[in-house]
This record gives structure tokens, C-alpha cells and sequence, in this order.
């Protein structure tokens, strides 16, 4: 591996890098801000989003001097002319499925030498929407081999391509100041897992500094079963703030303000303190809230877990106050259909939600929810927010599978039901 043994072809590297960085600032507009923060010399590791190809390209143009990145071994089995070039400029083979071991021994003989390595914690390109979820392999080197950390965030590479064709974008990096660690011969992973942890908010920072969309923070979820305690519960384990509101049925609504006593026990109801059903235990950090005290304006993603039957009630309360901040997510049920349209459908025209996604199987399946690995699939038209749902579900221990078909999640939630379907709506595609 000519990366563990030689340092990279200084004739080639300078020659790209002065073309490449030329192109970047004219027809880039690239804008860097940081890079007194990258040491001129001396070993440094630097940790950074993943969003294109040219990511190593763009944040090469941070220092003077090569970068040394990773890049997967499939690559350099294409040609021998291109594994050439590329080993020629710094790159260095991983094979992603196989562990850290190779990549660490390589990483710590280029940092032994006094020289810059790039790391994409990611561990591969993430678009669109927020960042992902780091790996340990960052925290394991820097406790390894000592050496500093810079936090480094890349926006504006994910739009520059579509198809073949490279079109002109904004592109901006930042880097924050470096990160020191003490040396530690062989860290455990979960130490490695929680200087991971301290690096990673770093570069979270200067993503969002530079107008990247933040995580998803905070949660509401509405429900009526066991599967919104099942969800709130998942999306807790996620990392995120959820609160969670027992939806009262819709007879038990008062005519005159559309709400329900939700602060009442009463036979008819079968509810306690805060309208939560009195054999259900609240999930484990999760904060259980009347309705009315619910403030969907503070949230990030509202989620609806309720048959679609009660679903004209409660957007009839809380349509109005699902606005363009929040992402909404409904739980596919074949349980009724809501004024003969999809679910998801009637919740948009009712809300101004940036986004609108389905979580199948159908309710009764979802309840399993409560157990780690179970396998759901999260369906939006938007990939942005698809993923985020996906990080924060597959965070809390769900089986997480993408697509764009919502119609296709909620009409086999309906058959699944054991109903037919009986609404039309052409397929969905995530943009």
C-alpha cells in the first residue's frame, strides 16, 4: 500500500491541486473559512461531513500541503491507471466491511510521519437533509495515536453534480479548532465511542454555522394504542426530546372547543392523569403530556399514531399548529380511511408541514416496535426528511427501509388490514 509506505507524488498532487483548487474558487465560488485552524506541519487528523466525490478535492484546498484519505478498495480495482493516480494523490484502500484494523494501521504510519489524514466518520457519503451518524474508527485513531482533531464541515458538493453533469453550486468549509485527546495504546470501544462522540458535535457545528439543516431534536407523537408508546419509546432511544399525547376519541371530544377532557378519568374512558390509558406505563424517557398542553409549534417532527378513522378529529384540533417547521409522519393503518382519501394525504391538505412521510407495516405490526431490530419502512416524497426519520428510528434500534412509494405503504396497510383498497393515488417518487 503505497500511502503506508511513501508519501504522495508531490509532482501530481501539486499539479491537481493548484488546477483543481482554480476551478473551485471560479467555478465553485468555493469559500474557506478556518484553515488557520489546519497546522501547517506536523501530524493532524481531519474529521469531516461526506456529501460528493470532490469532498477530499475541495477539503485538500485547506492546506498546502497532501491529505492522505480513505476511499473504498472498489474503487481501485477499476483500473490500473486510475488505482495509480489515486494512490498518487493520497488515497488509500478500505475495505468498509471488514473492520477498522487495516485502516487504522495505515492511518497511524502517515500520522507517525508527520502528515494529514482525512477521515469521513460517516463512513460514506450522506445526502440529502441532516448529517449522519458517526462511527468510532475517528475516536479510536485520535486516542491512538494522540494527535489533534479538527472538526471540519463541507456544504454545497451535493448539488454540483446531476447525472454526469457538473453544474455550478455554492460551495463552503469551514474548520473549528482542533481537538486534543490523551494517548491511549489500545482504547475500548466504548471509549472510542465517546471521544466519537465529543468530536462529532464539532463538526456539527460548523455544519449548521454554515447553513446546514440541524438533526431533528424534538419529537411529538399523538396516539390512541400501543403503538404510539411504541414509537415515542423508539424515538427516545434515537437521542430525541419526545413528548407524548394520548388522543382522545372522537366521541369524547366536546363539541364546543374540538378537545376532549384529557385531564379526566372516567369510565368511559378508561383514562388517567394526562389522558393516559390507566393500564399503560409511560415509555421510558418520554414525557407524557395532556393535549392541550402540547405545543407542536417547538417541534421538529409530529408524529401521528392513530387510526384512520380518529385522523379527521385530530387534525381538526391540531392541523392548524403543524406548520412549515415540522415534519409530519403518519402511521399507516388499515383500520378506515379518512374521507376516502390516503392518511397521509388528508393530513397534508389539513397541515403546512415541510414534509410528509408514512411508517409501515400497518399499526397492528407496528406494535412490535417496542423491540429493537424489527424491520419498518419509512415512505416520503422527500429524501430529506426520509433519512432523518430513518437516523432517528434506526438510532433506537428499528430495521429501517426507505422509499418514495407512499401510496404503496398505505394502500398494503389497508389489504394487510384485511380491507380493499379504495382510493387512487399515482406513485410517489422521493426528490
Amino acid at each position: 500500500m503505497r500511502a503506508r509506505e511513501r508519501r504522495a507524488n508531490p509532482f501530481i498532487y501539486g499539479f491537481v491541486r493548484v488546477t483543481f483548487q482554480a476551478f473551485f474558487v471560479t467555478y465553485f465560488r468555493m469559500k474557506r473559512i478556518g484553515a488557520e485552524h489546519v497546522p501547517r506541519k506536523g501530524s493532524v487528523i481531519i474529521a469531516s461531513n461526506h456529501r460528493s466525490f470532490l469532498d477530499p478535492f475541495v477539503i485538500a484546498c485547506m492546506a498546502r500541503r497532501p491529505m492522505y484519505y480513505v476511499a473504498k478498495k472498489e474503487i481501485f480495482g477499476y483500473s490500473r491507471v486510475l488505482s495509480w493516480l489515486l494512490a498518487s494523490l493520497g488515497a488509500f484502500p478500505v475495505d468498509r466491511g471488514a473492520g477498522d484494523a487495516e485502516f487504522i494501521k495505515t492511518a497511524t504510519a502517515i500520522l507517525e510521519r508527520g502528515d494529514i489524514v482525512l477521515i469521513f466518520p460517516e463512513g460514506t457519503r450522506t445526502r440529502p437533509g441532516p448529517l449522519g451518524r458517526p462511527r468510532r474508527g475517528v475516536g479510536r485513531l485520535a486516542l491512538e495515536t494522540g494527535v489533534p482533531v479538527v472538526p471540519v464541515a463541507v456544504i454545497g458538493t451535493e448539488a454540483i453534480r446531476r447525472g454526469w453533469r457538473i453544474r455550478p453550486h455554492r460551495v463552503k468549509i469551514r474548520a473549528g479548532r482542533g481537538l486534543v485527546f490523551d494517548h491511549v495504546a489500545d482504547p475500548s470501544p466504548e471509549l472510542a465511542g465517546e471521544v466519537t462522540d465529543r468530536i462529532w458535535p464539532r463538526v456539527m457545528l460548523q455544519w449548521e454555522w454554515l447553513g446546514g439543516a440541524p438533526p431533528a431534536r424534538r419529537a411529538a407523537v399523538i396516539g390512541s394504542g400501543p403503538s404510539a408508546s411504541a414509537l415515542a419509546a423508539c424515538l427516545a432511544r434515537g437521542g430525541l426530546d419526545v413528548k407524548l399525547a394520548w388522543a382522545v376519541p372522537e366521541h369524547a371530544r366536546t363539541p364546543a372547543s374540538g378537545r376532549g377532557n384529557a385531564g379526566a378519568r372516567t369510565p368511559a374512558s378508561g383514562r388517567g392523569n394526562a389522558g393516559v390509558p390507566a393500564e399503560t406505563a409511560s415509555p421510558a424517557g418520554v414525557e407524557v403530556v395532556a393535549e392541550s398542553d402540547l405545543r407542536l409549534e417547538d417541534q421538529d417532527i409530529v408524529c401521528l399514531a392513530v387510526p384512520a378513522r380518529e385522523l379527521p378529529a385530530v387534525m381538526d384540533v391540531h392541523g392548524a399548529r403543524i406548520g412549515p417547521r415540522c415534519g409530519l409522519l403518519v402511521l399507516a393503518d388499515g383500520a378506515g380511511e379518512a374521507s376516502g382519501t390516503l392518511p397521509s394525504a388528508f393530513a397534508a391538505e389539513r397541515s403546512t408541514a415541510r414534509a410528509v412521510a408514512v411508517l409501515g407495516p400497518p399499526m397492528a405490526s407496528v406494535n412490535a416496535a417496542a423491540e429493537p431490530g424489527d424491520r419498518v419502512v419509512v415512505a416520503s416524497r422527500d429524501r430529506a426528511f426520509a433519512r432523518e426519520l430513518g437516523v432517528a428510528l434506526g438510532s433506537g434500534g428499528l430495521d429501517v427501509r426507505l422509499s418514495g412509494d407512499i401510496a404503496g405503504v398505505e394502500l398494503g396497510a389497508r389489504v394487510s388490514a384485511g380491507g380493499r383498497p379504495s382510493v387512487k393515488a399515482a406513485p410517489a417518487r422521493i426528490r
